[in-house]
């Protein structure tokens, strides 16, 4: 019978110790603590009213504060579950997962402000969720 072969590195930790994380989950805990930072900026251009965004009469149009501060707290979000996500701590996929989900609803709700940044901020969210619902199998010892 043949063997797959290991492909997680060793986390943090003391060399061999059982901690894991795996590449899928490596790629997402980057781009989330790629995405959280712009987001951030995002929001802090949102909330000094920023000329930079502009929409026409449109069913989600919040005032531009608003919209900063929900980048804002989506972005701190998006960092913190980064960093969950990269230390592998137990919570971080499932946080990460809702994190990026909902930075994708809100980032599509943005596309009439600032269409140029909205969709390829959407298209890194559906990256990051891919990456962390996707299912890995570990061997161990062979088997």
């Amino acid at each position: 019978m043949t063997t797959v072969p290991d492909r997680t590195r060793k986390g943090p930790g003391r060399p061999g110790s059982g901690e894991t994380i795996n590449e899928a989950s490596s790629f997402a805990g980057i781009m989330m603590l790629l995405s959280g930072p712009l987001s951030i900026l995002m929001g802090a251009s949102g909330i000094a009213q920023d000329t930079l965004f502009s929409a026409s009469l449109y069913a989600y149009r919040f005032d531009l504060t608003a919209w900063g501060w929900i980048h804002l707290v989506i972005g701190v979000a998006l960092v913190i579950t980064g960093l969950g996500v990269l230390t592998d701590k137990s919570w971080g996929r499932g946080a990460g997962v809702a994190v990026a989900g909902i930075s994708l609803i809100t980032q599509f709700m943005f596309v009439p402000y600032y269409p140029l940044w909205a969709i390829p901020a959407m298209t890194l969210d559906l990256l990051i969720l891919f990456a962390l619902t996707r299912i890995h199998i570990e061997t161990r010892g062979g088997r």
